[in-house]
């Protein structure tokens, strides 16, 4: 057992450069705006935070989708597959504009309180709807691609590209987590809450833009 930990320390040691890195480009992915950023923006704001927080977790579930083909080595297919890329490509651009029109049509609330408006949305529901929006983006799939082809190759142990996923998950859940308990801090709610139709609607179109933008380009 003791072997075994050392092993794994000599292998983190030799890796350390590319663990930085890629923990340094995982918080930039996180923090960056995207449709991940307006879900959880728009979940917290319209619900609760722990509807935020549910969608943060499907989120970080999303993650390990990708995480899991690059591993499994399906990031050359989708990498050499202009068919299944595309395929990936509408249904995220699709279901970013659905949500969008959802946005939209949002009638809104007259008062923010949390444990009433949980009731609203099912947390699993919170749930699926980060999962897919992670789970079906073509730019996190392109990030992806883009990460594990660069550092990892056909000599990269397991376990070190597994230690690759972690960091880039829990950066996702660090990240969507502090924004979630941000915008759900009374003070913050109390600023935006006359505004709510108009964040709605704002969110909506740049929702429904994003999902124009991958189908176009």
């Amino acid at each position: 057992m003791g072997g075994i930990k050392v092993n794994i320390i000599e292998l983190l040691l030799l890796h350390q450069m590319e663990i930085i890195t890629i923990t340094s480009v995982a918080l930039m992915m996180a923090i960056s705006p995207g449709a991940d950023f307006i879900l959880v923006t728009r979940n917290s704001l319209i619900y609760s935070r722990n509807t935020g927080l549910y969608t943060t977790f499907g989120i970080t579930l999303g993650t390990w989708v990708h995480i899991m083909y690059c591993i499994a080595g399906l990031a050359i297919i989708i990498n050499t597959s202009p068919m299944l890329f595309s395929t990936i490509k509408y249904l995220g651009a699709f279901y970013l504009m659905f949500i969008g029109v959802l946005s939209i049509t949002s009638k809104g609330i007259d008062e923010y309180e949390p444990r009433e408006n949980t009731q609203l949305i099912k947390p699993m529901k919170a749930f699926v709807s980060g999962f897919i929006s992670n789970a079906l983006n073509p730019k996190t799939t392109l990030f992806f691609l883009g990460i594990f082809s660069q550092f990892v190759t056909i000599d990269t142990p397991i376990i070190i590209q597994l230690v690759y996923g972690c960091i880039i998950s829990l950066a996702h859940l660090l990240w969507f987590s502090i924004l979630s308990c941000f915008l759900t801090q009374p003070k913050f709610i109390h600023k935006v809450k006359k505004y709510q139709t108009v964040i709605n609607r704002f969110m909506g179109i740049t929702l429904i833009a994003l999902g124009i933008k991958l189908i176009i380009f």
